[in-house]
């Protein structure tokens, strides 16, 4: 894609917070959808939650809507074949992200983890959940993985619809568009003074194209009283790193909110935690959540807000297509800001005497996943 897309004003903004709240509300979006639905997921898994979701695109592509859906190959690997030929059959158009192939090598690591709905061009769903009965059982009232998502209106709806039309053009092997005809820029566009309902699209493609974290670090470095990050992944890269620990020492309210051990990947928490000590001694407070997984990914610096797929982990920075909302609207950021405070009510705080007296399991543990890890990225590193 290559290009940045810009601000765009006049937008509606609503956070939802947990499955029982979104999922709902994108059953209903799609029940009212006049002409098409395009949908863009990594995880999608048999269940309650995904046949409520394939009920609703069926009925609605039955009765003439063009309903397109892009799953990842990999993180559809538990979508079983009558699922998807209900969706087939009814006429859903269907396609998977870089099919698993072992003749691919390194190249099976490039994933779709992007999480878009798109309904008509009226409104927008944005965050990080997938469909799988954690994020949303029907039967039950609260979800087993904490996630939050964006309900968009306005403007912006249209740059989220560009994303997805761009990434199913590329998907079917055609050049979307020409070099500059996209709806974007060609650098990183200057922050907009706070105002109602401004927002953008960061993103990162299979180009390398990495515009969501260039802006993650910059807010990071221009912040000026907080930087709260939420991220269920924590494996930043250097330039991450350094710039919460920078904005750290000169007196940045810098706090990271992470996950306990309510994990789906606990050898990720553990090569995570070898990066606690520099940060805590540099002034960086860190929350480990307690309740659930968490799941969510949501950075606030000062108004500025980014929410999406992104977990701005090493990993996902070098393989995935991702795609973030960034918002500078002053009731926007007060609900994330209160969606926030109220997580790190329910976290644990690690300080630097919890990690020098941590038990010598953890210790072993950090030690071996936080050796891989580097391990990993090297190798990784000297292919490039």
């Amino acid at each position: 894609m290559g290009q940045i897309f810009p601000w765009r004003s006049g937008n509606r903004f609503e956070l939802l917070i947990d499955g029982p709240q979104f999922f709902p509300l994108m059953l209903t979006a799609i029940a009212r959808a006049e002409r098409q639905v395009a949908l863009e997921l990594y995880l999608v898994e048999d269940g309650l939650c995904t046949k409520a979701l394939v009920d609703a695109l069926c009925v609605a592509a039955v009765r003439g809507v063009r309903v397109r859906c892009l799953f990842d190959d990999f993180g559809s690997l538990k979508l079983g074949s009558t699922a998807r030929a209900r969706l087939v059959e009814s006429g859903v158009q269907l396609q998977f992200y870089n099919p698993l192939r072992w003749r691919k090598g390194f190249s099976n690591l490039y994933r779709d983890h992007r999480k878009i709905l798109v309904v008509d061009d009226r409104q927008a769903f944005v965050g990080g959940t997938g469909s799988t009965d954690e994020f949303w059982d029907p039967r039950l009232d609260a979800s087993r993985w904490h996630e939050v998502m964006v309900a968009i209106e306005g403007p912006l709806v249209a740059h989220w619809q560009s994303i997805f039309d761009f990434q199913w053009l590329a998907n079917l092997g055609r050049r979307p568009w020409k070099p500059g005809e996209g709806p974007g820029l060609a650098h990183l566009p200057p922050y907009p003074a706070v105002g109602e309902g401004l927002g953008r699209i960061a993103y990162a493609d299979a180009s390398q194209h990495r515009d969501i974290v260039q802006s993650l670090a910059r807010s990071i470095r221009t912040a000026r009283q907080r930087v709260w990050l939420a991220t269920p992944y924590f494996l930043p890269s250097w330039k991450v790193r350094r710039a919460l620990i920078k904005a750290a020492r000169r007196g940045v309210e810098v706090r990271l909110l992470l996950t306990s051990r309510h994990t789906d990947h606990p050898p990720v928490r553990y090569a995570g935690q070898r990066y606690y000590p520099r940060l805590l001694r540099s002034g960086v407070r860190i929350f480990e959540y307690q309740e659930r997984f968490l799941h969510l990914k949501m950075v606030l610096a000062d108004d500025w807000v980014s929410i999406g797929s992104c977990n701005f982990d090493h990993w996902n920075l070098r393989f995935n297509l991702e795609a973030n909302l960034e918002a500078l609207d002053p009731d926007f950021t007060l609900a994330v800001a209160e969606c926030m405070r109220q997580d790190f009510s329910e976290s644990r705080e690690i300080t630097m005497d919890d990690w020098l007296t941590r038990p010598l399991t953890k210790r072993i543990r950090q030690r071996l996943w936080g050796w891989l890890d580097r391990l990993v990225v090297n190798l990784l590193d000297r292919r490039r």
